[in-house]
Protein backbone atom coordinates (compact mmCIF):
# COMPACT_ATOMS: atom_id res chain seq x y z
CA UNK A 1 0.00 0.00 0.00
CA UNK A 2 1.73 3.44 -0.73
CA UNK A 3 -0.29 6.53 1.15
CA UNK A 4 -1.62 9.21 -1.83
CA UNK A 5 -2.88 12.61 -0.98
CA UNK A 6 -5.33 14.00 -3.63
CA UNK A 7 -6.06 17.68 -4.18
CA UNK A 8 -9.85 18.37 -4.93
CA UNK A 9 -11.35 21.47 -6.53
CA UNK A 10 -14.42 22.99 -8.59
CA UNK A 11 -15.62 26.19 -9.43
CA UNK A 12 -18.47 25.58 -11.76
CA UNK A 13 -22.19 23.92 -10.95
CA UNK A 14 -22.49 22.70 -7.23
CA UNK A 15 -18.99 22.74 -6.25
CA UNK A 16 -19.14 21.42 -2.93
CA UNK A 17 -21.72 18.63 -3.93
CA UNK A 18 -19.22 18.09 -6.48
CA UNK A 19 -16.48 17.13 -4.07
CA UNK A 20 -18.36 15.23 -2.08
CA UNK A 21 -19.08 12.71 -4.93
CA UNK A 22 -15.92 12.92 -5.99
CA UNK A 23 -14.61 11.81 -2.39
CA UNK A 24 -17.23 8.51 -2.34
CA UNK A 25 -15.58 8.11 -6.02
CA UNK A 26 -11.84 7.88 -4.57
CA UNK A 27 -13.41 5.65 -1.84
CA UNK A 28 -14.48 3.37 -4.57
CA UNK A 29 -11.19 3.00 -6.63
CA UNK A 30 -9.88 -0.52 -6.69
CA UNK A 31 -7.26 -1.05 -4.84
CA UNK A 32 -7.66 1.84 -2.61
CA UNK A 33 -9.04 2.82 0.34
CA UNK A 34 -10.54 6.52 1.43
CA UNK A 35 -8.74 6.80 4.52
CA UNK A 36 -9.90 11.05 5.46
CA UNK A 37 -11.07 13.49 3.65
CA UNK A 38 -10.12 17.51 4.98
CA UNK A 39 -12.67 20.37 5.63
CA UNK A 40 -14.39 21.82 2.26
CA UNK A 41 -12.54 25.53 1.97
CA UNK A 42 -13.34 28.47 -0.49
CA UNK A 43 -10.45 30.01 -2.65
CA UNK A 44 -9.99 32.21 -4.65
CA UNK A 45 -8.88 31.42 -8.43
CA UNK A 46 -4.81 31.81 -8.89
CA UNK A 47 -3.68 32.13 -12.10
CA UNK A 48 -7.06 32.14 -13.52
CA UNK A 49 -10.87 33.62 -13.59
CA UNK A 50 -14.25 32.65 -12.44
CA UNK A 51 -15.79 31.96 -9.50
CA UNK A 52 -14.24 31.16 -6.39
CA UNK A 53 -12.56 27.48 -6.07
CA UNK A 54 -13.88 25.12 -3.23
CA UNK A 55 -10.99 22.54 -2.45
CA UNK A 56 -10.34 20.00 -0.10
CA UNK A 57 -7.06 16.88 0.52
CA UNK A 58 -8.03 13.75 0.57
CA UNK A 59 -5.67 11.07 1.61
CA UNK A 60 -5.99 7.59 0.09
CA UNK A 61 -3.80 4.18 0.71
CA UNK A 62 -3.73 2.65 -2.50
CA UNK A 63 -2.19 -0.89 -4.55
CA UNK A 64 -2.33 1.38 -7.47
CA UNK A 65 0.70 2.72 -9.33
CA UNK A 66 0.98 6.47 -9.28
CA UNK A 67 -0.02 6.27 -13.12
CA UNK A 68 -2.57 4.12 -12.90
CA UNK A 69 -3.72 6.14 -9.90
CA UNK A 70 -3.85 9.73 -12.07
CA UNK A 71 -5.89 7.60 -14.58
CA UNK A 72 -8.13 6.81 -12.35
CA UNK A 73 -8.51 10.16 -11.44
CA UNK A 74 -9.07 12.09 -15.32
CA UNK A 75 -11.91 9.38 -15.60
CA UNK A 76 -13.59 10.62 -12.21
CA UNK A 77 -12.91 14.19 -13.69
CA UNK A 78 -14.08 13.17 -17.18
CA UNK A 79 -17.31 11.63 -15.06
CA UNK A 80 -18.07 14.82 -13.78
CA UNK A 81 -17.74 16.80 -16.87
CA UNK A 82 -14.50 18.31 -16.68
CA UNK A 83 -13.04 19.76 -20.17
CA UNK A 84 -9.57 21.54 -20.79
CA UNK A 85 -10.15 24.34 -23.45
CA UNK A 86 -7.33 25.83 -22.07
CA UNK A 87 -5.05 26.30 -19.03
CA UNK A 88 -6.21 26.94 -15.70
CA UNK A 89 -9.78 27.01 -17.18
CA UNK A 90 -12.65 26.95 -15.16
CA UNK A 91 -13.39 23.57 -13.90
CA UNK A 92 -16.20 21.57 -12.83
CA UNK A 93 -13.64 19.18 -10.75
CA UNK A 94 -9.83 18.91 -10.22
CA UNK A 95 -8.29 15.81 -9.07
CA UNK A 96 -4.38 16.36 -8.53
CA UNK A 97 -1.80 13.59 -7.16
CA UNK A 98 -0.18 15.72 -4.80
CA UNK A 99 1.56 13.32 -2.95
CA UNK A 100 2.18 9.74 -3.35
CA UNK A 101 4.15 7.98 -0.89
CA UNK A 102 7.52 9.28 -0.63
CA UNK A 103 7.97 9.05 -5.05
CA UNK A 104 9.35 11.83 -6.55
CA UNK A 105 8.09 11.05 -10.77
CA UNK A 106 8.94 13.94 -13.23
CA UNK A 107 7.37 12.92 -16.52
CA UNK A 108 5.30 14.89 -19.35
CA UNK A 109 2.43 12.70 -17.99
CA UNK A 110 3.22 13.42 -13.81
CA UNK A 111 4.99 15.35 -11.45
CA UNK A 112 4.78 14.28 -7.65
CA UNK A 113 5.67 16.05 -5.34
CA UNK A 114 2.69 18.57 -7.60
CA UNK A 115 5.01 20.73 -8.80
CA UNK A 116 3.22 24.02 -6.98
CA UNK A 117 1.04 22.42 -4.16
CA UNK A 118 4.18 24.41 -1.79
CA UNK A 119 2.71 27.75 -3.58
CA UNK A 120 -1.08 27.35 -2.55
CA UNK A 121 -2.89 27.66 0.90
CA UNK A 122 -6.02 25.65 -1.08
CA UNK A 123 -3.72 22.65 -1.05
CA UNK A 124 -1.55 22.99 2.27
CA UNK A 125 -4.24 24.14 5.15
CA UNK A 126 -6.32 21.31 4.11
CA UNK A 127 -3.39 18.88 3.96
CA UNK A 128 -2.35 19.63 7.05
CA UNK A 129 -5.83 18.85 8.62
CA UNK A 130 -5.75 15.76 7.96
CA UNK A 131 -2.27 15.33 8.07
CA UNK A 132 -0.49 17.34 10.54
CA UNK A 133 2.70 15.92 10.97
CA UNK A 134 3.28 15.20 7.25
CA UNK A 135 6.83 15.94 5.37
CA UNK A 136 6.97 16.14 2.11
CA UNK A 137 10.13 13.82 0.06
CA UNK A 138 12.33 17.07 0.92
CA UNK A 139 11.89 16.63 4.24
CA UNK A 140 10.25 20.34 5.03
CA UNK A 141 6.97 20.09 6.61
CA UNK A 142 3.66 21.63 5.39
CA UNK A 143 3.79 23.23 8.54
CA UNK A 144 7.03 25.07 7.97
CA UNK A 145 5.34 26.16 4.60
CA UNK A 146 2.18 27.88 5.59
CA UNK A 147 3.36 31.27 6.86
CA UNK A 148 4.63 32.14 3.35
CA UNK A 149 1.09 31.87 2.21
CA UNK A 150 -0.74 33.96 4.82
CA UNK A 151 -1.74 36.05 2.26
CA UNK A 152 -3.73 33.61 0.26
CA UNK A 153 -7.19 34.26 1.20
CA UNK A 154 -9.14 30.90 2.22
CA UNK A 155 -11.85 30.09 4.37
CA UNK A 156 -13.21 26.62 5.88
CA UNK A 157 -16.68 26.31 4.73
CA UNK A 158 -17.85 22.33 6.02
CA UNK A 159 -16.46 20.20 7.97
CA UNK A 160 -14.94 16.88 6.49
CA UNK A 161 -16.81 13.80 6.74
CA UNK A 162 -16.29 11.41 9.86
CA UNK A 163 -14.30 8.59 8.75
Amino acid sequence: MTRAYVGLGANLGDASATLEAASDALAHLPGTRLLTRSSLYISAPIDAAGPDFVNAVAALDTTLEAYTLLLELQEIERRHGRQRPYRNAPRTLDLDLLLFGDACIASSALTVPHPRMTQRAFVLLPLAEIAPDLRLPDGRTVYSLLPALAGQRLTRIASGPAT
